[in-house]
């Protein structure tokens, strides 16, 4: 079983997504607007263009997402933080007992990270 992060922006998934590729690699395989689904209709002008779903393949795992807007109950997010591990120090974090280096961050979506190195 493979377990994939999905997170919810507040109409910024498609900027998300884009920046998420620039700074972890891979590639988006699926970018799908509400104004090219069954919900078009139900979503007010201005969000057909945000994003329904969203898939980001990173090999071995993926991260999923999606606009959601303040009457569907987008929250920011609490209580998680999505972890990487990308096998080899880029450079120099924070050297800790479990790991070569660990940091934590938050982008500038309000998606907490989580940095797990634990090979030099």
């Amino acid at each position: 079983m493979r377990v994939n992060p999905h997170l919810t922006f507040d109409g910024r998934c498609e900027e998300a997504f884009r920046f998420y590729v620039a700074v972890l690699g891979g590639r988006i395989v699926a970018m799908l607007p509400y104004r090219v689904s069954p919900l078009a209709t139900g979503v007010p002008l201005e969000w057909r263009d945000k994003i329904l779903h969203a898939t980001l393949d990173l090999g071995e795992g993926r991260l999923t997402g999606a606009d959601v807007s303040l009457e569907e109950g987008y929250r920011p997010p609490e209580g998680f933080s999505v972890l990487l591990e990308p096998g080899s120090v880029g450079m120099p974090l924070q050297k800790t007992f479990w790991a070569e280096r660990f940091g934590m961050v938050t982008d500038r979506f309000g998606i907490p990270w989580m940095l797990n190195c634990t090979t030099p």
